[in-house]
């Protein structure tokens, strides 16, 4: 029995560069991009290049060294972009704001707006 095809997460569609995005960063198992609805002066998207994650307690559990690349990636543009200072972020289930099952985390800096961080 085969398994069912997954149609690509939006995060894959930006990664396999079918919708655009402002990039931030890139490396050969991450890429990072500007919200496009942002909640914050500084808020970048930091996203595995892979599927395999929906949040990240199963990317903790399976890859921490992903995870912690991720957490350097956020600080690289965090450096760059608000001082170093940041919040990082990961929603993980639908009841917490996530509806992109593809673990990424929020790299927020400044003052948050109103409003929550579903993604």
């Amino acid at each position: 029995m085969t398994e069912p095809t997954r149609e690509p997460s939006i995060f894959s569609r930006i990664i396999a560069r079918e919708i655009p995005a402002t990039i931030v960063y890139e490396t050969e198992t991450l890429l990072a991009f500007e919200d496009i609805a942002p909640q914050a002066p500084v808020h970048v998207l930091v996203v595995p290049k892979t599927e395999r994650y929906a949040n990240v307690v199963e990317l903790a559990a399976g890859n921490p060294a992903l995870l912690a690349e991720m957490v350097t990636a956020a600080s690289h543009i965090a450096a760059e972009r608000a001082d170093g200072e940041f919040r990082l972020i990961f929603n993980t289930g639908a009841s917490a704001g996530q509806t992109v099952f593809h673990v990424h985390a929020h790299v927020l800096a400044g003052s948050l707006e109103e409003g929550t961080l579903a993604h």
